[in-house]
């Protein structure tokens, strides 16, 4: 293989792990070290002189912002790992980051959203997988050598002298899952990925472990399973030396590796089919790219030939792409809620920074869009986030720093989301980033079966506690409750208004013959009015909703009185969860998706804004939420983003300008 053109390296923590690298640089073809970052000056000085002589030295920050280096490799403890990679992303380097890229998978997402925002490469470094030796085992699997892959088993373990340093120091993310266990787990994502033609994803996880006195995992187990049928064993730990190990087994043999992570010497594979003799795979010294640090370090050197030539290397290497390092994040946080450890630093109370450890900035040019809402003097984003779907602080944090670095400024909240958990996590963040007077809190109660003014009542305080807030910007009654006279609803939600505990009021989930009624009753009695209003709204017209006591207003009748009351709208699914992404005539695997969504015409909807997506280079979700914006009243659509990626999706459609009649076609109204 042709040599990679050099780069010019720093090496940031000067130590151990820093030093095979360093000596085995030479041999990559692919640069060499030119500089040392340490937090300890006599450190950078001592690896230096010893390994790369003649490279100039500094603290982190000097070596990342040095115009001489093109490439970084952080080899810190854990919990710096993430914000030296983003300096050193937003610094123009590339960047080969030892595992884990973060200690969790909110954090893992900001390291890879700074990747691919910024156009360098990003490679997290499990030397291992770019070893021929890993290549070959899974070009075997590929091929069937052992039929088909039933179970993997896989571990690496290892014995530590005392129970100090920063194994054992929880604040510094120790342990034997952040450790070594990655090693294991790419391994069977790698091998089930390989069995099934592509991306494995985890189905289940059962664990349990060791926690030890000072909360660290020092032993763990844990069962894997993944879709199409293959399971895994994995085990790690920082107090047990259980022999390095990975097993293959499949429906006519196994294969065996005796040395899957270090890759010594003589190191080889060994193929088992019942009544034929071992076939041995080795690879020594004359294997081209035989060591593995060097192979890691060729490989970033080859993307960043890539990048230079304008290619996207946003998926990161395919020998450990940068999916694989966010659903191998996901999976050891998995494992540790499993084994029950969490960091200090994790904690849904905790003071948790930006993954960056910088303050929160908005781009510029900032790509949201805003509107007013008469009652509000804050401007509203005209994208929403709503704050279900995050399972920590840590993952909610990372989540809503992007949205507000991408100029989002408004929340939608629910007492009902976890009876308060997820408002937890928003007021937590708010008063983190000290944004409470800044941000804008859509809060919503009186959900089924509290749906009556008493239970809004007390789900309200609740939530003003759970937001850290004494007032809401906006508050909407979750559900209706036709057996509650509308005169009621509207005289509470009044009486907190005037109380100062809520802005802008209105309902969610309610009828437009009980939102007309509602606002004649206030009008008659002298009480002000439901201005806003959070249905189903979509490019996609509903034919049922996913939950009991759930409206929309996506047929004809309900554009034109939203049209002439101007009534801000508040859309919830507003890319019809997941319709203009993944659905397919042929594939009704998703009840729910078919139950509401499955028509022909909503097929052609789904067609036409693919073709629309084709030509401005979009996704057709991109489409179909400029559809929700593009309309004729005031539209704030809400979106649940699980990832940063798809928020970035959704993002996508702030660019999207649609004409009346791009509007009208996709609506089936003009051919």
């Amino acid at each position: 293989m042709t040599p990679p053109a050099p780069l010019r390296w720093a090496v940031l923590g000067p130590g151990a792990i820093a030093r095979r690298f360093a000596s085995q640089l030479p041999a990559s073809g692919a640069g060499a070290v030119v500089a040392v970052g340490s937090s300890a000056a006599e450190r950078a000085r001592a690896f230096a002189d010893e390994v790369a002589p003649g490279a100039r030295t500094g603290t982190h920050d000097e070596v990342i912002a040095d115009p001489d280096v093109d490439a970084v490799y952080v080899a810190t403890v854990h919990t710096v790992h993430a914000p030296l990679a983003i300096a050193a992303l937003r610094a123009g380097k590339h960047v080969l980051c030892e595992k884990p890229l973060a200690p969790n998978h909110g954090s893992v997402m900001a390291v890879v959203d700074a990747a691919r925002t910024s156009g360098r490469v990003l490679v997290e470094a499990y030397m291992y997988a770019f070893h021929p030796q890993q290549r070959a085992l899974l070009d075997l699997v590929r091929s069937g050598a052992v039929g088909r892959v039933l179970h993997v088993d896989a571990s690496f373990s290892f014995a530590a002298g005392s129970p100090t340093g920063r194994l054992f120091d929880a604040d510094l993310a120790g342990g034997g899952i952040l450790d070594v266990g990655g090693y294991p787990v790419t391994m069977a994502r790698a091998v089930a990925a390989a069995a099934l033609g592509r991306p494995a994803v985890l189905t289940s996880l059962r664990g349990g472990g060791t926690v030890g006195g000072t909360g660290v995992d020092e032993w763990a187990v844990a069962a894997l399973e993944f879709d199409g049928g293959v399971t895994a064993t994995v085990r790690t730990g920082v107090r047990l030396a259980e022999p390095p190990a990975v097993a293959v087994h499949g429906t006519t043999g196994s294969i065996h590796l005796a040395d899957p992570w270090a890759i010594g010497a003589g190191t080889g594979i060994v193929v088992r089919r019942a009544g034929e003799a071992d076939r041995v795979l080795t690879f020594g010294p004359e294997t081209e790219g035989h060591l593995p640090y060097a192979a890691e370090a060729a490989a970033v050197a080859r993307l960043a030939e890539a990048a230079g030539r304008g290619e996207d290397v946003s998926t990161g290497a395919p020998e450990h792409s940068l999916d694989d390092a966010l659903a191998t994040s996901a999976v050891l946080d998995r494992w540790r809620a499993a084994v029950g450890v969490r960091y200090p630093f994790e904690r849904d109370t905790a003071a948790i920074p930006t993954v960056s450890g910088l303050p929160l900035r908005v781009g510029t040019p900032n790509p949201m869009r805003y509107g007013k809402v008469d009652g509000l003097t804050k401007p509203l984003s005209r994208i929403v986030m709503g704050v279900d779907n995050q399972p920590d602080l840590a993952h909610a944090s990372a989540l809503f720093d992007a949205f507000w670095e991408a100029g989002g400024t408004t929340f939608d909240t629910s007492w009902w989301y976890g009876q308060g958990r997820y408002e937890k996590l928003l007021g937590q963040w708010l008063t983190n980033r000290g944004l409470h007077s800044e941000a804008v809190v859509v809060a919503k109660g009186g959900h089924t079966p509290e749906c009556t003014p008493q239970g809004m009542t007390w789900q309200l305080l609740e939530s003003l506690e759970n937001h850290q807030r004494e007032s809401a910007e906006m508050y909407l009654l979750h559900r209706d409750n036709p057996d509650v006279p509308v005169g009621e609803f509207v005289d509470v939600l009044n009486e907190h208004a005037d109380a100062g505990r809520i802005g802008v009021f209105g309902v969610s989930n309610w009828s437009r013959e009980r939102f007309d009624e509602a606002n004649a009753w206030a009008a008659a009695n002298g009480r002000r009015g439901l201005s806003v209003l959070s249905n189903h709204f979509g490019l996609a017209e509903a034919l049922d909703v996913p939950w009991t006591g759930c409206e929309h207003v996506t047929d004809a009748g309900s554009k034109r009185w939203l049209t002439e009351r101007q009534v801000p709208l508040l859309p919830w699914s507003s890319q019809a969860r997941g319709f203009f992404a993944r659905a397919d005539p042929a594939d009704r695997r998703d009840a729910e998706l078919v139950r509401c969504y499955y028509s022909d015409a909503n097929f052609e909807r789904k067609r036409r804004a693919e073709e629309l997506a084709a030509d401005l280079g979009v996704p057709a979700t991109a489409v179909a939420l400029a559809f929700v914006l593009a309309q004729p009243f005031p539209t704030f659509p809400i979106v649940g983003p699980r990832s940063v990626e798809e928020l970035r999706s959704s993002i996508a459609g702030l660019g999207v300008e649609l004409d009346e009649a791009q509007v009208a076609r996709l609506d089936l109204r003009e051919g």
